[in-house]
Parts: C-alpha cells; structure tokens; sequence
C-alpha cells in the first residue's frame, strides 16, 4: 500500500460506521421501591395509577419491559424489601409513616450506597424550606410532584441516561442534550416534555429500521438527557462531552 492510500487519523472521525445497537442502554431500572406515607401513595393512586400509566406509555412509545413497583411506608418495611428484592431505584416522599424522607434516604444510603435515590415531594411552601435546609448531598436528584405520571418516567429515564451515557457515546457516539436547570419544580415540569418528545422522535427514527426487533434496538441510540443543577457541573459535563452535545437549554440563571 501507497502512502497515497493512507488515510490520515483526523479524517477517521468523517467516516460513518455501523452501529451495534444491542450494545447500548446496557443498564436499565427494574424495579422500582416507593417509599411513602399511606396520604402520599394514595395520592399518587388517586392522579393515576402510576404502574398502569408507565405500562401504557411504554407500549404505545414501543418500548419494553416496563418498571415494576414496590410501595411500602416504614424504614424496616423499606429495608426488608431491600434486602430480599433487586431494586433499581428508591423514591422517597417526605412524611413516611414513622419518620421523614430525609431520614430514611440517610439509612438506605449508608446500607446501600450504591443505590439511586430520589426524593419526590409535592410543592408547598414548608417543603421548600425544609430544602433549603437540608443537605441534599444524599440525594440523586429531588423532583416536585405535579400530578404527571410522565415525571416517573423522566426521572427513570433520566437516571438510565446517567448510568448508560460514558458508554453509549464512546460505543456508538449517541448525542447528548444538556438541560441547565436549578429550580426543581422548573425542572420537574420540563422534563417530562422533554422525554415525551424525544422518545416519540425515537419511535419514529425506528421505522427506517428492517424489522421489529431492528425498529427496537434502534430506540436505544435515542439521545441522552442530562440534568446540571450547578454552573460548574454543566461546564464539567459539556467539557466532558462537547463534540457529542446535541443542544443546550438553560434560562441563562443562577444565584
């Protein structure tokens, strides 16, 4: 071979390559563990039951294996569960039966460290307080309830976008939308469009696919979403990832 026919290393980037789309969205949540007062997983009932909701949402997005639920309402309920179950996830509401979500997301953490664990908390003024005051390190991420069943879905989402994304984008370069937000019923509300949206641009992309189970590996290079709530974690996160960010939405804001 010619050294005419060498192709210099910065022009491999130009060249497009196949996709093995199976080896994406390698990590997935399951199995999901509500941790919530009686009231609360009665409201959460009463906007709609949230297993039946996510089941219809993910067949009519044609996406699979949709999250199961486990709802208890005590910490030692919440660590049996923990102990004898996968879980994936735990969402905690404030006020549980014998103590508060901060508290028992203390104890689950310090068991399981390891575990994803969010906080979902109808808005009010006296919640917003007890925010500002508390050390929301322990938390993955606190979302406002509306009364969309839509945010559970975003907040799973999201958080399989946070385990999946360093691998998906140097498997197969997968894009990256980054949402700059600090005001958490702001992004409560946005994101559940936001997912609505890309997951149906998603199931459309999948209908170039040869055949059903092409048109399904497909929806795994859907482009990932990633939340910063700091100006400094969403410089990080678009230093990290420039050449795969798909587009930046912030109010331009902070304190």
């Amino acid at each position: 071979m010619t050294n005419d026919n060498i192709i210099p290393q910065e022009w491999t980037k130009f060249y497009l390559k196949d996709v093995s789309f199976i080896h994406l969205m390698t990590h997935r949540i399951f199995n999901v563990l509500i941790v919530a007062n009686p009231y609360d997983a009665f409201m959460l009932e009463d906007d709609g039951r949230v297993d039946e909701k996510l089941f219809d949402e993910y067949m009519e997005l044609g996406m699979r294996y949709p999250p199961s639920f486990t709802q208890v309402s005590t910490t030692e309920e919440a660590r049996r569960v923990l102990e004898s179950t996968d879980i994936d996830l735990v969402i905690c509401m404030p006020g549980n039966a014998d103590n508060d979500a901060f508290a028992v997301a203390r104890d689950i953490k310090a068991d399981f460290p390891e575990l994803p664990c969010v906080v979902l908390t109808p808005f009010s003024h006296g919640i917003t307080r007890r925010i500002q005051d508390e050390d929301m390190s322990i938390f993955d991420y606190v979302f406002c309830w509306l009364g969309d069943t839509n945010l559970i879905l975003s907040i799973i989402k999201l958080l399989e976008d946070k385990m999946t994304i360093e691998h998906d984008i140097e498997e197969a370069g997968v894009q990256m939308i980054l949402l700059v937000e600090d005001g958490i019923r702001f992004y409560s509300s946005v994101l559940p469009n936001l997912y609505s949206y890309i997951l149906l641009q998603s199931q459309r992309f999948s209908t170039e696919a040869l055949n059903p189970h092409a048109a399904a590996q497909r929806k795994r290079g859907r482009p990932k979403v990633v939340l910063a709530r700091t100006y400094e974690e969403a410089i990080a996160f678009f230093d990290k990832y420039a050449d795969n960010t798909q587009g930046v939405i912030s109010d331009v804001r902070f304190p």
